[in-house]
This record gives structure tokens, sequence and C-alpha cells, in this order.
């Protein structure tokens, strides 16, 4: 059993450092967010930044990839991108679709590349 859990204390550490604090917050959010209207401009503020922010995020990834996706082209990345966004807007909004195809695209043009 020890080799399927690995080192142990790194789960705990993962738990403790990682997964609780969050936790504390979503279910604070969940406990004074009961009651708001979904349509209210403090949810419609709320959902518009947090998308901004994952643009963001999303843009900094694309223009100064890390890690191993450095080595993935810039076209290619974008190209990623854009099918993703296009299967995403074909298959009704479907996240999972446009970021299945989006990683297809990246898997299947970094295999090409070589």
């Amino acid at each position: 059993m020890s080799e399927f859990i690995g080192d142990w204390h790194a789960l705990v550490v993962l738990l403790v450092a990682g997964f609780l604090p969050n936790e504390v917050w979503r279910m604070l959010g969940l406990w004074l967010g009961g009651g708001l209207d979904e349509g209210s401009e403090i949810l419609v503020w709320v959902r518009a930044v947090a998308t901004a922010i994952l643009a963001g995020v999303i843009a900094q990834i694309l223009v100064l990839p890390p890690g191993a996706l450095a080595s993935v082209p810039g076209p290619l990345r974008y190209g990623a991108v854009a099918v993703g966004l296009v299967v995403f807007i074909v298959a009704r909004r479907s996240i999972l679709l446009g970021v299945l195809a989006g990683e297809a695209t990246m898997l299947i043009g970094k295999w090409a590349l070589g």
C-alpha cells in the first residue's frame, strides 16, 4: 500500500496547506452569498472580475509559457486556443469539449512537429 500512496507526508502537507484553507473561504462564501440574487449587480461584477483574471492568466501563459509549454511553438499554442474557442462556441458553450479540443490540437501538433 505504501508504494501506491507514496510519501504520505507530502499528501498531509498538501491537504493542510492547500485544501483546507481554501475550503474555509468557500464555505464562508456559500454561507454569506446564499441569499443573493444571481442577477444582482455585485455578482455580475464578481463574475466580470473573475473572468478578467482568468483571461489575464491565459494570456500570460500564452505569451510567456512556463516549463514544458515553452518548448511548444507560439503559432501552435495560439492555434490550440483558437480551435478550443471555436469548439466551445460550436458545442453550445461546452467548456469540456473546448478544453479537450484545444488539448488535442496541442498534442497532435507537438507530435507532428516532433
